[in-house]
Parts: structure tokens; sequence; C-alpha cells
């Protein structure tokens, strides 16, 4: 077991079905699931944290995939257009989704101080009432909340 966000979880199962979900999606879209956008998406599965592109870049080029930066962003780019990944705009990194292929409007809860980032779904009803009540219709939404996960917590307590 691994934690994956702030709770534990079979993470060979979690990174096996996350790539059967990508796999099919993009045979049924017709999208292309190169082998350096395929490395980045396991990279981002495996680590179950957000990353920052020159991390992922290292991680690449050690394995002899790719040594420039534009191998990588492009791969992320592709990634989170098909929504595969998130970037992470607070800690300026990205995310593997939880649920690759599904329509979402994701809320990611960041600590603090490990950095650790969880994804939830976001509590949408009350943001698409306010937003209809000006008239705007939304069509994505993201929104990071910075505090303290429930280890961080626990060890300022102690």
């Amino acid at each position: 077991m691994h934690d994956i966000g702030f709770a534990k979880h079979d993470h060979t199962a979690c990174v096996s079905s996350a790539m059967d979900t990508v796999e099919s999606y993009c045979s049924e879209n017709k999208v292309q699931l190169t082998p350096a956008r395929r490395r980045v998406l396991e990279i981002l599965l495996e680590n179950h944290k957000a990353m920052g592109a020159y991390d992922i870049l290292a991680l690449l080029s050690a394995e002899g995939l790719g040594s420039q930066p534009p191998v990588v962003y492009r791969a992320l780019d592709f990634l989170t257009k098909h929504g595969f990944v998130h970037k992470i705009e607070k800690l300026n990194a990205y995310l593997a989704c939880m649920h690759p292929g599904r329509s979402h409007s994701p809320f990611f809860l960041i600590c603090r101080a490990c950095e650790t980032v969880a994804e939830t779904k976001m509590p949408s009803d009350d943001l698409l009432t306010a937003a209809g009540a000006l008239g705007f219709q939304i069509e994505s939404t993201v929104i990071e909340a910075v505090g303290l996960c429930p280890g961080c917590l626990n060890e300022a307590k102690a």
C-alpha cells in the first residue's frame, strides 16, 4: 500500500487501472500515446506526487527517452489537454489525474509543509449557482487550496 493524496491505496491496481483507461481513451479517440507520453504519465502515476517538468525530464533522460525540455513539455501538453494530467499552478508542477477520461472539475488540496497534493471533487453546485446568477457559463475550473495534510497537522500538534 502507498499513500495517494492523504490516504492509503493499492498502488499497483491504481497505476494499472489508470493506464488501461488512458490506453482505451487514446484508441477510441484515435490519438497517439507515444513512448515519451506514456513514460511521462507512468512516472507521474508511479510517484503519486506533483512533479516539475525538469524533475520528469531528469528521469526521462536517465532512461534514454529524451534530454531536451521540449520532449517533456510536449508530452505534458498532450496529457493535460486530454485530461490525464493536471497542472498544479501553486507548485508549477504536474500531477496524474485520479479520474482520467472522465469530465470533472478537480479541487486540489496542497499541503504547505510536505507539498503533498490530493485531488478531490469540487463542490461545483455552489460555484455553478453563483456563476449562473451573474449570467456566466463556466467551461472549466481549477481550485487549489493550501493548508496542512493530516500527517503534517499531527506533527505540528506534537
